[in-house]
């Protein structure tokens, strides 16, 4: 039976809205809507892609999801494995390119996301400035191995939890953490360096 003429299904979760979608494709607008501009800022952040070319990514993560959308499988967040699927576009992206992603690119409100974690990760070394500028801490990320680059991403900038990169990655959730644990470390020295280089250019005019 097809969904009810005039419902409203602003109130219903993904999860909720996926029968629903294959009953009436129609309704699959939703979904877009509510998540075409993140996932394109994800695809953005995770690649250093322009907003042209990340939004044509996007565009192709939400075309696949809505083709394989009777294969969802119900044990995930929709946003998981959605986020997955824009996470192997990205990929396939650069691999036609016979490139990798590039330095991350970001806007200010990730600026002050970024700003704001490192100003309280406990983690981070006390003898840096903590107020290092968040141009500096983007550019840090953009640096680093794009592994580590995207599991930070995720976590600090998407906001997702152990389990919701474990399903994005497909990685085991103490796979993650030694990620995490890693890319962590991975950017303390590259912030570390640059805070050392930074000096020794001031101590030199």
């Amino acid at each position: 039976m097809p969904p009810a003429a005039g419902a409203d299904y602003s109130a219903k979760k993904d999860e909720e809205l996926v029968p629903l979608i294959l009953l009436d494709p129609e309704l699959y607008r939703h979904l877009m809507a509510r998540h075409e501009e993140r996932l394109v800022r994800y695809v953005s952040r995770i690649s250093g892609l322009g907003r042209d070319d990340a939004e044509d990514v996007a565009q192709e993560a939400l075309i696949k999801a809505y083709r394989n959308l009777a294969d969802f499988d119900t044990s995930l967040k929709f946003t998981s494995w959605l986020y997955r699927i824009a996470h192997n576009e990205t990929m396939s992206h650069f691999r036609r390119l016979k490139a990798r992603p590039q330095v991350v690119r970001s806007d200010q409100e990730d600026d002050v996301d970024l700003a704001a974690w490192v100003a309280v990760d406990p983690d981070y070394p006390g003898h840096l400035d903590r107020h290092l500028a968040a141009q500096e801490i983007r550019d840090a990320l953009g640096r680093l191995d794009e592994k580590y680059r995207e599991v930070l991403v995720l976590r600090y900038l998407e906001e997702r939890d152990y389990q919701e990169i474990s399903d994005i990655l497909r990685k085991p959730m103490g796979t993650v953490a030694t990620l995490l644990n890693r890319a962590k470390a991975s950017l303390r020295q590259v912030l570390a360096a640059g805070e050392s280089n930074k000096k020794r250019d001031q101590q030199t005019i």
